[in-house]
């Protein structure tokens, strides 16, 4: 049974457009149920659903006369006189393939649905062909609201702290991929989140990067884990695997592109010269991000409340795709800001949060100039104020 996405809604309003539709997003946040289920909407015959996964699909593609490319599709029923509907699943498992799809696009009376786990895939060998072709759409694992529909859960995300901290702490300590929300027991829980680590090692990695060693991939990988919501330091990471810093910087760039990790830029305000120009690091999901390594509740908790903002704001249209509304703020006296989104909402993240911290947090906010401030936390030591809020009221 499929269960909605809220990118469903937005992907709706370009149905009808001759261009691409491009569903992009880390390995196993759904994109191929979105792909199936839109694929099942369409009532008619000529239509075709392809897995690129499979060897077979991928040789369809590879010839280098498309014409015969077209070919091979006609005899697997397509009738290229009549509009068609055409759905790729996996598309960076064939290099050529934007190639393939601008011609029989360019010749052919075709909408296109495709999926792919790598914007760095979309940006190295997909942009230039496709130009003005295609609508790219980010997807990632599901947010709270998505996550109560998959519990089947009848809660609304205003039910309460009582009715949803619970749901709230499986959330945040198992994540939003849907084939871990949708198991049963922890133990399952625990196999399918290994499972998407290793099938994003053993496919995406070996398909998309071209690194001789990935062991030192992995390595980093269990290095960053534990410095989540911090500025990994370059130098510190290249002495530890005995690697370049420009390799360093070669995997966080594969890691940020293959959407494994998020790297939060700072906010900077042009006559504030104290701002420490570096990134902070975050994790996609926080099921992932506990089963690598074992950190505090408080990093745990702040990986979470940004991927619940970022992805608030990929869904409401304001992110744009790979785009920067979210920043954080830390300067050298010490004064920071876990997240500041748009330039003018700042969010601190506490565990356990309370009127200090809402003193703090505004007059840094006022300083900056910022039109208003937040504390998200888990629990509240006063409960009389809106700006004191939980993570479900994000």
């Amino acid at each position: 049974m499929f269960i909605n996405r809220k990118l469903l809604a937005k992907l709706a309003r370009y149905a009808d457009t001759p261009e691409a539709i491009v569903i992009t997003g880390f390995r196993r946040v759904g994109k191929t149920q979105i792909l199936k289920h839109i694929y099942e909407g369409i009532h008619t015959p000529n239509k075709i659903f392809i897995d690129l996964e499979s060897p077979v699909n991928q040789k369809l593609f590879e010839n280098q006369n498309y014409e015969l490319v077209k070919a091979a599709l006609e005899r697997l029923g397509l009738n290229f006189a009549k509009k068609t509907y055409v759905f790729l699943d996996e598309i960076q498992n064939v290099r050529q393939l934007p190639s393939v799809v601008k011609y029989l696009g360019d010749h052919n009376d075709i909408k296109f649905y495709l999926t792919g786990s790598s914007s760095f895939y979309l940006k190295h060998w997909f942009s230039e062909s496709m130009a003005g072709r295609k609508f790219v759409f980010e997807l990632f694992p599901l947010d709270f609201e998505e996550f109560l529909w998959f519990k089947g859960s009848t809660l609304s995300l205003d039910a309460g702290h009582e009715q949803l901290s619970g749901l709230y702490e499986e959330y945040l300590i198992y994540g939003g991929f849907p084939s871990v929300v949708l198991a049963k027991t922890t133990e399952e829980k625990t196999l399918q989140l290994d499972d998407v680590l290793g099938s994003y090692f053993k496919l995406d990695v070996q398909t998309m990067s071209n690194f001789r060693d990935n062991q030192h991939l992995k390595e980093l990988l269990f290095l960053l884990s534990s410095r989540v919501g911090s500025k990994p330091e370059m130098n510190k990471l290249a002495e530890s695997l005995g690697v370049t810093r420009q390799t360093i910087a070669k995997y966080l760039t594969f890691f940020e592109q293959t959407y494994l990790i998020h790297m939060l830029r700072p906010f900077s305000m042009q006559r504030d010269t104290q701002i420490r120009m570096v990134p902070k690091l975050y994790f996609c999901d926080t099921g992932i991000l506990q089963r690598i390594a074992q950190i505090s509740r408080g990093q745990l908790f702040e990986n979470k409340v940004f991927n619940q903002v970022y992805t608030r704001q990929i869904y409401s249209g304001k992110q744009g795709f790979l785009g920067e509304h979210i920043t954080y703020y830390q300067a050298k006296s010490g004064a920071e800001i876990d997240f500041i989104v748009d330039g003018k909402i700042a969010y601190e993240v506490k565990v356990t949060g309370g009127g200090f911290d809402l003193k703090k947090l505004g007059k840094i906010a006022n300083k900056l100039s910022l039109v208003d401030y937040r504390v998200v936390c888990l629990e509240k030591i006063i409960n009389t104020t809106e700006r004191l809020m939980y993570p479900y009221q994000l």
